[in-house]
This record gives structure tokens, sequence and C-alpha cells, in this order.
């Protein structure tokens, strides 16, 4: 009658799987690249989880077009201590971030309240 299906295997023994397959990945690690502390990647960040390793990656600066390294040790402050977007990547060289600081330094932050206020009342007039 009906086509007999698989049963899904418990939990707990998908999670041993996985930490088994996370821990061979691991021991495979080639050199130049440096091993992810998943439990420290925002959480929020990927429906399957993070990058096993960082590595260095090439990426051509939006504002002068020169080629940039994003080091791996870069990515693994911007992943587990700023707690960064995991499908976020760089996007300008270190001259052109430091110049885009320099032109906001003197800017305030405003709240979205401050700045909805400031919209009305030029709306207004």
């Amino acid at each position: 009658m009906f086509p007999a299906m698989a049963r899904q295997k418990p939990r707990y023994q998908r999670e041993e799987e996985d930490a088994a397959r996370d821990a061979a990945a691991r021991a495979e690690k080639p050199r130049g690249r440096i091993s992810a502390d998943i439990s420290k990647q925002a959480a929020h960040t990927a429906a399957i989880g993070g990058p096993l390793f960082y590595e260095d990656t090439e990426f051509t600066c939006v504002d002068c077009g020169d080629e940039a390294v994003w080091t791996a040790e870069d990515q693994k402050w911007w992943f587990e201590t700023a707690k960064g977007q995991i499908y976020s990547t760089a996007k300008r060289c270190a001259n052109c971030r430091e110049a885009l600081r320099e032109r906001h330094a003197g800017t305030p932050r405003r709240s979205h309240r401050d700045r909805r206020e400031q919209s009305n009342r030029e709306s207004d007039a």
C-alpha cells in the first residue's frame, strides 16, 4: 500500500554524527586557515551554521578599485567578537575604511525617532 518510509534517527544520534563530522573536518584543515569557534558566532546569522574555517579572501574595494585581502584573523574577529552576519564580506580596503571614518568623525549619531521627527518637520514646512 504505502511505500516504506525511512525512520528518522533520534536527535541525539544526529547531533553525535554532526559533531563527529565537524571534528573530522577540523582534523583535515589545510595550512593557511584558522579554525572557527562556532559557539562564538552569532546564532541568528545562518540557518545552517557558520564556517568551520576562516581563510584569507581577496576582494576589490568598492571605493578605489584596488585589490585587497580580508585576512583570516580579521574574519575571526568580525564573526566571533563583533558578531557580524555570517554572509557579510569585506567591501573596502583599509585606506578607504579609514577615509570613511574620517569623513564621518564629526557626524553625531541620531536615533530613528530623531530622524523621523526631522523628516516630519521638513515635510510640514
